[in-house]
């Protein structure tokens, strides 16, 4: 682990980029106290559709009403004196 001033990474800053992209490990220090750790950027990955495609399941009974009772619960109601 390299450890950096601040006037030295000031100076060096491109080369210390290119070191930390090869994947040393710098750190930039103010006096004696390390302050950062210069590190690359993990880059963004794109979406993939249809990455999950197949490994949910949903059988004919999600298709079906709800019971009278759970009806209500999702709609608020029978919640006492504060339901919508």
């Amino acid at each position: 682990m390299a450890v950096i001033t601040v006037h030295a990474a000031k100076t060096n800053l491109s080369s210390l980029i290119e070191r930390a992209e090869a994947g040393e490990e710098i750190v930039i220090a103010r006096g004696k106290a390390p302050a950062v750790k210069l590190v690359p950027v993990k880059p963004v990955s794109q979406r993939q559709f249809g990455l999950y495609k197949g490994l949910a399941k949903v059988g004919p009974e999600f298709f079906e009403p709800l019971p009278e009772d759970e009806l209500e619960a999702w709609e608020g109601e029978g919640e006492g004196e504060g339901g919508a």
